[in-house]
């Protein structure tokens, strides 16, 4: 840089001090739109021609006539066009229609919503851009949206669309009528060994595909855990999710303990009991954990509380406390409150007991000890195929279980709106209409949501839309 350029850049830099600070917000927030969207088009491009790319290769290697390689040719041309003027369309909370709220969680609610130009059914996650400013929220939420744009697996829930206005965030998801694993683990207490073989090695799957997107998920519970319309599972709720590439995210879970700490309102008496009490005092209060702002430490890996790092092993403790509870109808540290369950949990070698009047396989007992102990040593570690050739799972489907297997409780539906396996009588408090809060002008919570919108190309030809 010359003498003359150093010079003009420091009188541009002084003249910009002189501005208000609405006036600087509202340049960078505009610049960050701009630089947003530039690369939106270009990803678009290059998406765009890469789906061409793939289409010659594909029909070049068919043997069928040049008029059907038109045909499709034409038909990719007609999707591009009609992809183009869908990213054009600006979606709002006036396009859907609540049908029932079906969930709520500590920052935000899921409803039933019902699209007013098609019909379509989907979920709609909505999320207060408020509290996830004021929860220190905002890298969880970017992350989670990240993930389900990114991902086009039958493992993960499908995000069809995200959109915001002015006091939400707005996630447009796939519904999945047959309610989440917790919910089936207070109806059903506990699971046999079969039926655990067939959720555990779905979730590991699904784990294997997060894992090979670079991910690691951090909040594996049954809460997460979703069921579809044959059975089978997808996981959910990726708030929590990191990169293999991203430092260690200590503020977080710093919070997390200090609220484990001062969480003692909701008192959990599960000490000199038997296992049947256990369980029914579990259920009692499983709802108001998953609820609540702290939720539950029940499943989280010790290394993550140490915070010292830790890698995708975490995610295979948390699955090897959801198989303890699946196989004895609580999770293996629950105690008075969540603060003795972190205890519990960091002193895990004394406190990992398995009831005497549950009896389970040895090869059961065994893959749980070997995802529940040092992360060091973890079952899984040197790549998930030590779980699945595991002696627990001889002879389970690995590869074709989602397309040919048939799940052990197929959701029994009478209609595309039936959410009989949500308790939606515990959320009857929730208004049936979004509120939308008239704040005031915020250029940092406009900042800090730049580049949320999301459409998906294939939602086009998607057959799994209802």
């Amino acid at each position: 840089m010359s003498y003359d350029d150093e010079a003009m850049y420091d009188t541009v830099r002084e003249d910009s001090q002189q501005f208000p600070r609405s006036v600087l917000d509202r340049a960078t927030t505009a610049k960050l739109q701009l630089e947003n969207d530039y690369q939106a088009s270009l990803q678009q491009a290059i998406e765009r021609n890469q789906r061409l790319s793939d289409l010659e290769e594909r029909l070049s290697t068919e043997r069928c006539s040049e008029e059907k390689k038109n045909r499709q040719l034409q038909s990719l041309g007609r999707k591009e066009s009609q992809y183009l003027r869908l990213r054009r369309t600006r979606l709002g909370l006036d396009d859907f229609v609540t049908v029932k709220v079906i969930g709520k969680g500590a920052f935000g609610e899921v409803r039933l919503v019902q699209a007013c130009d098609t019909g379509k059914i989907y979920a709609m996650k909505t999320l207060r851009k408020s509290e996830m400013l004021k929860k220190d929220q905002l890298a969880h939420v970017k992350s989670e949206r990240d993930i389900l744009a990114e991902s086009d697996s039958p493992w993960i829930v499908q995000l069809y669309f995200s959109f915001q206005d002015t006091s939400n965030l707005y996630l447009i998801m796939e519904f999945l009528p047959g309610g989440d694993l917790m919910t089936m683990l207070i109806k059903y207490d506990t699971f046999s060994e079969p039926v655990t073989q067939f959720y555990i090695g779905e979730i590991i799957l699904a784990l294997e595909t997060i894992h090979q997107m670079g991910f690691i998920h951090r909040d594996i519970k049954p809460d997460n855990i979703l069921i579809d319309r044959n059975g089978h599972v997808k996981l959910s709720d990726f708030g929590l999710s990191t990169g293999f590439h991203k430092t260690h995210d200590s503020q977080y879970y710093q919070k997390l303990m200090e609220g484990l700490s001062n969480n003692r309102s909701s008192i959990i008496n599960l000490n000199n009991i038997t296992r049947h009490e256990k369980i029914a005092t579990w259920k009692r209060n499983r709802r108001g954990l998953a609820y609540s702002t702290v939720g539950t430490p029940d499943y989280i890996a010790p290394e993550i509380f140490l915070q010292t790092g830790y890698g995708k092993g975490c995610d295979f403790w948390s699955l090897g406390a959801i198989m303890f509870e699946c196989l004895c109808g609580y999770p293996p540290f629950c105690s008075e409150n969540p603060h003795d369950t972190y205890r519990k949990i960091m002193n895990w070698s004394e406190s990992l007991e398995f009831p005497d009047d549950q009896p389970i396989s040895p090869e059961a007992e065994d893959l749980i000890r070997r995802l529940m102990c040092d992360a060091d040593v973890r079952l899984g570690i040197n790549g998930i195929e030590e779980i699945k050739s595991h002696p627990f799972f001889y002879g389970f489907d690995w590869k074709s279980v989602r397309s040919n297997g048939v799940s052990p409780h197929v959701p029994q539906l009478t209609s595309i709106t039936d959410t009989s396996y949500f308790p939606i009588d515990e959320l009857d408090s929730i208004p049936e209409y979004i509120t939308q809060y008239e704040e005031p002008e915020s250029y940092e919570k406009d900042l800090a949501f730049v580049g949320y919108t999301f459409k998906r190309f294939d939602y086009l030809t998607r057959k799994d839309v209802i």
